[in-house]
Formats: structure tokens, C-alpha cells, sequence
């Protein structure tokens, strides 16, 4: 495989006890200990009143992350190409799908029908930012985040643009949770740029390796790594906060993993 490499110009993060990007910081290079905490998730004000009452979970969650990685690059969100990669769907709306289908009451609110589709938070994120831009949407269960990542950066080497990358992860209630065990929502966003601009934090380039995947020293934030697939990027946001130039091995694949190369700009 060819070495894909993009600069990293805006960094958005949410999830157990990291409230977003500026203010993870110090938990990320080791200055403050990591203290676990719901997922608070923000309202989606940048939808319209009818469809910020219809939203879910991952559409407050994307909203969120999305808009603070571009807001950082200081770009105009309605001009980015977007690849949107989870390792599931809406988790809360496929339980209350399957519990209608269950019940001798079988009618599902067009709410929930369209909230169901997989590309559903893609579909908001036009609604709210105006993008007309395309979007991928991929899922690649537990390597979803670096299943993204490789599609983003093929999008920023072969197509020389910006691309912004989402993935994210919310939980099932039970019964499902039993058989995919996500204990929270976690999402991150990345702005991907074909050249060093002004706002770039770090250039990347990535390749595929058989090494194995690098775990985090710090078992609280090792354990939130592995609990939920989208918190598979927290080992290359540690680089990237630490404004250091080193390799990590990411998890993708059973034998195939990637290796990423971090420079700080």
C-alpha cells in the first residue's frame, strides 16, 4: 500500500469524561489525571426547531464533534467533503424499532423509519451546515475509526482536498448492549488538508503494517480504548496533543494493522 499522508487542521473529540478538544488536552499528555464521566451530549442547535426535536443520539454527537474540528481549521463546514464511519448504527432507535416489531402494534413513526438508515447523521449534518459536498458513510464494526481514516485520506491524496472524518459510537440498550457491549458515546472529528496550511497541528502518514496495535499507559483511558471502537483513535490523539513527532500503530484489521507517522507543525 502506498503511504497516504494529510495534515491535520482541526480536531474535534467527545465522550466519557473528555468534553472536547481544548479541554482534553491535559488528560491526553499526562498533566491531569483522566476522570471518567458521562458523555454529556450538547443540544443540536444548528438544526432547525422541527428537526433538532427529531434528533438522536449520534446526530448530537456528530453535530458536536464536527462543528468544533471546523470551527478550529477556521474553514466553512458546507465546503467539506465528509466520511462518516461508526461501528454500528443508531443503537437507541434500532431498540425501539425492534421493540414495535415485537409488539402487536407494529406501525413505526416515520421518525424512527428515517432515523434508522445508516447515513442518517450524514443526512443532518447537510441539513445543518448546508453542505451539499459528498459523504461517504462507512461502517466496519470494531475498525470503523481507521476504516474512516484510510477513506479520508484517499479522498485528500487522490482528490487534493480537505476532507473531514467523524466517527462515533453510541451505545444499545439492553437486550442488545449484551451482545455489543458500547458503555457510552464517544465521537472525534479530524480536519484532513493535502497541504501544511496555517492552522495545521500535526502532518500524518499512514501505511499498513502486521505490528501489533499500541496500548495506551494509562489503564483508565487503555480500558476506554478498547470498550468503544471510535476510542481506537485516542493512541493518535495522544501524539498529536503531545506536539511530538513519533509512530503508533493503530487497530484496523485481525492481521493488518495501521501504522501512523506524526509530525508536529
Amino acid at each position: 500500500m502506498t503511504t497516504l499522508t494529510a495534515y491535520i487542521e482541526g480536531v474535534g473529540l467527545l465522550g466519557p469524561g473528555l468534553n472536547d478538544w481544548p479541554g482534553s488536552l491535559a488528560v491526553l499528555t499526562g498533566q491531569q489525571a483522566y476522570l471518567a464521566a458521562p458523555t454529556q451530549l450538547p443540544p443540536p442547535l444548528s438544526l432547525p426547531a422541527a428537526e433538532r426535536r427529531r434528533s438522536s443520539s449520534i446526530v448530537k454527537l456528530t453535530l458536536a464533534t464536527g462543528l468544533e474540528a471546523v470551527a478550529a481549521a477556521r474553514l466553512d463546514a458546507s465546503q467539506l467533503p465528509s466520511v462518516f464511519s461508526a461501528s454500528s448504527s443508531d443503537g437507541h432507535n434500532c431498540h425501539e424499532i425492534c421493540q414495535m416489531l415485537a409488539s402487536d402494534d407494529r406501525q413505526i413513526s416515520p421518525t424512527r423509519f428515517h432515523n434508522s438508515v445508516h447515513n442518517a447523521a450524514a443526512g443532518y449534518w447537510g441539513i445543518a451546515t448546508g453542505a451539499m459536498t459528498a459523504s461517504s458513510v462507512l461502517c466496519a464494526f470494531d475498525a470503523s475509526f481507521s476504516a474512516g481514516l484510510l477513506e479520508a485520506l484517499a479522498q485528500v491524496v487522490v482528490d487534493n482536498t480537505r476532507s473531514l472524518l467523524l466517527a462515533y459510537d453510541t451505545p444499545y440498550p439492553e437486550p442488545l448492549h449484551a451482545v455489543h457491549p458500547i458503555p457510552d458515546a464517544f465521537g472525534v472529528a479530524l480536519v484532513l488538508a493535502p497541504r501544511r496550511g496555517a492552522q495545521a497541528l500535526a502532518q500524518i502518514s499512514v501505511s499498513l503494517t502486521d505490528a501489533a496495535a499500541q496500548r495506551l499507559d494509562n489503564a483508565a483511558l487503555e480500558a476506554l480504548r478498547v470498550a468503544i471502537p471510535a476510542a481506537r483513535s485516542l493512541p493518535l490523539l495522544r501524539l498529536v496533543a503531545h506536539r511530538q513527532a513519533a509512530h503508533v500503530v493503530l487497530d484496523y484489521l485481525e492481521s493488518t494493522r495501521l501504522e501512523v507517522a506524526v509530525s508536529p507543525c
